[in-house]
């Protein structure tokens, strides 16, 4: 029985999870084709196909779904392995990471006045500070919630409002604010992650309504295209004073009846890191909601 590559496992898993060579691909910065072959070595090596590509997309056999949650505890055993490793050799080491436009800087200064503390920072997408924490790629994270806690420790820092981003032009361009019934038939922008797509669509209104649909987005870049384009409007965080962050083709307006999003500070649920700790206790001091 030949060792398994865990670069070809991790090739399959993130198929797997998109359902979609492409989609996988782009993920892992590879082309489809080379990503195909890591798959077809993979099955070499395990014995079985684990992936069947059908009209509809991409499909586990009944030898993938058996082999995808192994293949899952694999990967993750894996990573806490390597993890736990480099914090024994070196314990003074922490990574944090942060999404979208949120600022650490406050609270990573203070950190780095620890003895021997080496403090590294990194920019998470939206949708990979779970992952990320969970793969210990990084120590703790700073994010926008919602973000499903199962196996983290999550404490919310501070509320933002949520605001409309549409284009200059818009027909409620300049208003003082709206409602969700000013936008009951704009389309908006859809997310892959359910739970988080749900919240920043608001939907289901509170009326029981379903929210109106839109084009499927995996990036906060297209997002911003498409409500420029006139395509869709879009609910974000209100950026910080006077300025709206974006292009100056567009403009955002208050949101009068949606609940404010919250920006939160996260790391694995039972982390023993005196870095760790000492971070999160430096985020619910200095990190406020900027003015």
């Amino acid at each position: 029985m030949s060792d398994l590559d865990l670069r070809l496992v991790r090739a399959f898993a993130v198929v797997a999870e998109h359902r979609h060579f492409g989609r996988a691909a782009a993920e892992l910065h590879v082309t489809q084709s080379s990503l195909s072959r890591q798959v077809v070595r993979l099955e070499q090596q395990v014995g079985a196909r684990l992936l069947d590509r059908t009209p509809q997309g991409t499909r586990l056999t009944e030898a993938g779904e058996a082999f995808l949650p192994l293949a899952t505890d694999l990967l993750r055993a894996a990573a806490h392995a390597t993890a736990h490793a480099r914090a024994v050799a070196r314990p003074s080491r922490i990574t944090v990471g942060y999404t979208g436009n949120l600022i650490v800087t406050p609270a990573v200064r203070d950190l780095r006045r620890h003895p021997d503390a080496e403090v590294r920072t990194q920019h998470l997408a939206w949708d990979d500070a779970r992952a990320a924490l969970l793969e210990h790629r990084v120590d703790v994270a700073v994010v926008r919630l919602p973000l499903r806690a199962a196996g983290l420790h999550v404490t919310v820092l501070y509320d933002e409002p949520r605001v409309l981003l549409l284009p200059s032009d818009h027909r409620l361009a300049g208003k003082e604010s709206v409602t969700l019934d000013d936008i009951a038939d704009e389309p908006l922008p859809r997310a892959l992650d359910p739970e988080w797509d749900a919240f920043w669509r608001v939907d289901p209104r509170p009326d029981g309504r379903p929210a109106p649909g839109g084009p499927l987005i995996d990036a906060i870049e297209d997002k911003i295209e498409l409500v420029a384009s006139g395509q869709a409007v879009a609910i974000i965080p209100a950026p910080p004073g006077n300025v709206t962050g974006f292009r100056p083709d567009l403009t955002t307006v208050p949101l009068a009846d949606v609940e404010p999003a919250q920006v939160a500070v996260a790391t694995r649920a039972g982390e023993r890191n005196r870095l760790v700790a000492a971070f999160r206790k430096g985020a619910e001091a200095l990190l406020t909601r900027p003015e």
